[in-house]
């Protein structure tokens, strides 16, 4: 049995996302130069490369690449051989999240009571935190400040088995148009099919840690992400709404089994801000 002290996972936290909202992670950089020598409209190209700029100052500044830096989004592997100790890991990772939006100067953006007093936490905090447990001993952290334009287009819907693989191709492509600019394209989709309507959101966030470009190892799933990454692109949206062939830059989807008389499809929508980090302790 391995212990690992909450002290660590709350500084783990802190520097993760301290990290995450000033530095883009390199699959995603990758994927936007990319996007730039692709895209046909000058003022798509122009808008690439002023993201690009953004990116860049980012860094060198140490400063925020976005001023939306989110509602904090944790993922969590746990080792079944871990033993985490000295306090409560739920409260561990708030006071990490509390730590580094406190010192990055990161803009805190949650609510109480979002149906009504609308008052600002002051810290960012509570941090929506998602865990499964592994074989091992080690922690695995992953963050993802999730801004608030992208999480608004994001949709569930449960269709009829029969619909297949057409019935999920228009849905998203249909939901792509409709957010036009306001998921600040170029998009990075998160997609899951499966599951009940619970199991396909968690699987359509999940699916925005991968590496940005990479495919589904399942050949059919990995047909189908390409098609869906086709029609959005044909739709003329562009970079940030300006027009252009590029609207967006990946599609992840990621399918678990479900019951016969279902089939829940989940679309989380992400802007081309795409940031999250990992560490294992």
């Amino acid at each position: 049995m391995r212990r690992i002290q909450c002290r660590a996972i709350t500084e783990t936290v802190a520097s993760l996302f301290r990290d995450a909202c000033i530095y883009l992670p390199p699959d995603v950089i990758a994927s936007l130069k990319r996007a730039a020598r692709l895209e046909k409209s000058p003022l798509g190209r122009e808008t690439i490369k002023s993201i690009l700029r953004n990116i860049a100052m980012a860094k060198d500044h140490l400063l925020p690449i976005c001023q939306d830096t989110g509602t904090a989004v944790v993922f969590l592997e746990i080792g079944q051989d871990t033993h985490i100790i000295g306090g409560n890991l739920t409260e561990a990772i708030n006071r990490g999240v509390k730590k580094g939006y406190a010192e990055g100067y990161l803009r805190k953006s949650i609510v109480h009571r979002p149906f009504s007093a609308r008052k600002n936490t002051g810290d960012n905090t509570p941090a929506v935190i998602h865990s499964e447990i592994v074989p091992g001993d080690g922690l695995r952290i992953y963050v993802l400040p999730k801004g608030g334009g992208a999480e608004n287009c994001s949709r569930l819907t449960v269709m009829p088995p029969f619909l297949g693989h057409e019935g999920i191709v228009e849905y998203v492509i249909n939901l792509v148009d409709e957010c036009g600019s306001n998921a600040c394209p170029p998009l990075i989709l998160g997609i899951g099919i499966g599951g009940t309507t619970e199991q396909t959101m968690l699987l359509a966030k999940k699916a925005l840690l991968r590496k940005t470009g990479s495919h589904n190892t399942d050949t059919e799933i990995k047909k189908l992400e390409q098609k869906i990454l086709a029609g959005i692109n044909m739709l003329g949206i562009g970079p940030m709404g300006y027009g252009g062939s590029v609207t967006a830059l990946a599609v992840h989807i990621e399918a678990f089994p479900a019951h016969i008389a279902s089939m829940p499809v989940a679309v989380n929508m992400q802007c081309w801000c795409s940031r999250h980090r990992e560490a294992v302790l």
